[in-house]
């Protein structure tokens, strides 16, 4: 009856220690299958967040740009209406027949 019980508990470890390092592996296995996932993710975040930067850098360049053309564009018409005021011949020149 003794050696029965014995070989009944050896079993029972042994089954348990497979149990143990099936639970591990499967542990391991779900841990790098989620580091992977993580891994995917963090890509596609970082090729989305350079898309939405260069959109924007592109946005506030143009603002400029456009500020800069409109403040050019006031300064040419202020010219213009210098230069329209202006007389266009001399002062001491002969008049025009």
């Amino acid at each position: 009856m003794k050696v029965s019980r014995v070989f009944s508990e050896q079993k029972a470890r042994k089954w348990l220690w497979i149990a143990i390092a099936a639970f591990v592996a499967l542990q391991i296995y779900f841990v790098r299958e989620l580091l992977a996932a993580l891994m995917l993710f963090t890509g596609v975040f970082l090729i989305c967040a350079l898309a939405a930067l260069v959109l924007y850098l592109i946005d506030r360049a143009s603002q400029w740009g456009l500020g800069v053309a409109g403040h050019q564009a006031k300064r040419a018409f202020v010219a213009a209406e210098e230069i329209s005021k202006k007389q266009l011949r001399r002062p001491r020149s002969e008049p025009a027949q």
